[in-house]
């Protein structure tokens, strides 16, 4: 079963990751110029998360439906709905960090394929970032 789930996560990934460099979201610019409403204003970041949300939203409806996952013997599902400042907080990072770099952690990876140092860059960061909150956050 464990091989199973390590080649579908790897399937899903790989997917994701086409997905991404289709859609030319591993492009920084098209992030930046996304929040450059009164200048190079480019819509398909929007285009883009509209239809992942869309396709979500259907798509847990079925697959909730379920007794449990295909590789799993039940979901794992966020069973905190409370809304506090440490969410607040690290929404509002992750949101500034991406308008700041033009990646979040899954385009930063598929832009690895593409040999620029940016994207190196940006991963090294956010790992720094990891062993930061690893060192100084208890939960």
């Amino acid at each position: 079963m464990t091989a199973q789930r390590n080649i579908a996560a790897l399937a899903t990934g790989v997917l994701f990751g086409l997905g991404l460099g289709v859609a030319q979201m591993i492009d920084p610019n098209k992030i930046i110029n996304f929040l450059d409403i009164a200048g190079a204003w480019d819509v398909s970041l929007m285009l883009v998360l509209g239809a992942a949300v869309t396709t979500t939203f259907f798509a847990f409806r079925l697959i909730l439906r379920l007794p449990a996952p295909r590789f799993n013997k039940r979901f794992f599902l966020p069973q905190e709905q409370l809304l506090d400042a440490r969410l607040l907080i690290g929404a509002a990072l992750f949101g500034i960090g991406w308008g700041m770099a033009g990646y979040c952690p899954g385009p930063g990876f598929a832009a690895l394929t593409i040999g620029s140092w940016e994207p190196v860059v940006f991963i090294g960061a956010m790992f720094a970032g990891f062993a930061l909150h690893r060192v100084t956050v208890r939960t």
